[in-house]
């Protein structure tokens, strides 16, 4: 069973970059889908980008899309996620989380079975 580690949150002002990173324990990810969800308080959790096994096929959400780069290490043990022009929004806690998709679930939360502890992206002035 792959174990999940965020880690690479923190406050940044807005138009600022942060880079998230995601390790795995126990087995590689290569055989994993693994995304990307956020969550805001109150809020239900978002999807943000994934990785699609076995071609590494990456999909963004619309909201993201040209400013977030996600990234997989040559060995397939970490996971990246660039962030770029962060804009002001709520506080956020963004996960790392792998599984097993079909093409129309790949965005779903309920898709996925390991999950990270999160990490949190505050972007404020």
């Amino acid at each position: 069973q792959v174990q999940l580690v965020e880690s690479g949150g923190g406050l940044v002002q807005p138009g600022g970059s942060l880079r998230l990173s995601c390790a795995a324990s126990g087995r590689s990810l290569r055989s994993y889908d693994v995304a990307w969800f956020r969550q805001a308080p109150g809020k239900e959790r978002e999807f943000v980008a994934a990785i699609k096994r076995p071609g590494g096929t990456i999909l963004y959400a619309d909201s993201v899309k040209g400013r977030f780069t996600m990234s997989r290490d040559n060995a397939a043990i970490s996971v990246f996620l660039q962030m770029n022009s962060l804009k002001p929004e709520a506080p956020a806690v963004y996960f790392c989380a792998a599984g097993s998709a079909i093409p129309s679930t790949i965005r779903d939360v309920g898709t996925y079975t390991t999950w990270g502890q999160g990490t949190q992206v505050t972007v404020s002035s």
